[in-house]
């Protein structure tokens, strides 16, 4: 396990931080980085350093991104011929990288978390920000607007601090005027925005409800894609309401369910706002507009107007 790890985040900023912590601890500093994306490259590329020394010195730096996308097509040589490094680990650095939560059920998984030393990156992003605005004079609300302007992405957030900071430098103040007129608003991936629709949706506000449908509509999400995500944005807080029920722990419903707790986190603060039965009759609802798009001519935006004002 000597100098193997496993790196579990979804942020390229905060991996790259604790990657370069990892390395001056280790005292590897002056030593060469190679890297290879598992979406990108075949195992084989990786595999082909790690039997090479290097020409002046034994010591490197290997990172593997993306071992969660690590195709199903390799050779079980050379699968085998990876694991060896897991339990007889060269004089080097071996760091693999993962955003999404990895598959228990596969033994690539089951080796990686027996033979390296795991490491959970997080951090709060409300004290992400204060830390990195740290020695400013912060005008009240700066910081939680910094925050859901950015969707808690700290790579965004530290990019969006420092240019307030460059900006501010004179008078070491910043308002949120200044954040309002520098900061450009993160619209989020699909996902995220279903969950804003939907959380307006659980305040049964169809005024509200409509005119966030038509922002979606302005990201360019058609109906029938949008249904899909609602489907799965319900399913989720169906099958978390499920294990709420029983008493489990946010980390232990992330852990069934095969999801990050962050989002568990996230989908239980609607979950109240639903019945059992009222998230059945919404996911049927959703299943049945599904299959008239698909089958019919029928409008699917006319649908999901209906849908909203039905389930208010």
């Amino acid at each position: 396990m000597k100098n193997n790890y496993l790196l579990e985040c979804e942020d390229d900023y905060l991996i790259s931080l604790k990657i370069k912590e990892i390395i001056e601890k280790q005292g590897f500093s002056s030593c060469s980085v190679h890297s290879y994306d598992m979406e990108e490259v075949p195992l084989s590329s990786a595999l082909e350093d790690l039997d090479t020394y290097g020409l002046f010195s034994e010591q490197k730096v290997i990172i593997i991104s993306h071992i969660e996308s690590l195709p199903s097509d390799n050779t079980d040589k050379d699968i085998e011929h990876f694991f060896k490094y897991f339990k007889d680990p060269l004089d080097s650095i071996l760091l693999f990288v993962t955003a999404r939560k990895l598959n228990n059920t596969k033994k690539i998984t089951k080796e990686l978390k027996k033979n390296l030393e795991i490491v959970s990156v997080s951090v709060d992003a409300t004290s992400f920000v204060k830390d990195e605005l740290e020695g400013y004079q912060l005008e009240s609300g700066v910081v939680k607007k910094l925050v859901m302007d950015s969707l808690e992405d700290i790579s965004r957030l530290h990019q969006e601090c420092e240019k307030l900071k460059l900006y501010a430098s004179d008078t070491k103040k910043i308002t949120l005027s200044l954040v309002r007129g520098l900061v450009v608003k993160k619209l989020g991936d699909p996902r995220d925005l279903t969950f804003e629709f939907v959380r307006v949706l659980a305040s049964k506000d169809k005024k509200k409800s409509l005119e966030k449908y038509q922002e979606l509509l302005t990201y360019s999400v058609e109906p029938l894609s949008l249904i899909g995500l609602l489907a799965s944005q319900f399913l989720i807080m169906y099958q978390v309401k499920v294990l709420e029920n029983k008493g489990y722990s946010n980390q232990r419903i992330a852990d069934t369910l095969g999801e990050k707790p962050y989002r568990i986190q996230k989908t239980r603060e609607l979950t109240g706002y639903y019945s059992m039965s009222e998230l059945r009759s919404i996911f049927k609802k959703l299943s049945d507009m599904d299959l008239k798009i698909k089958t019919t001519d029928v409008d699917g935006s006319f649908l999901i107007e209906l849908f909203i004002l039905e389930s208010i």
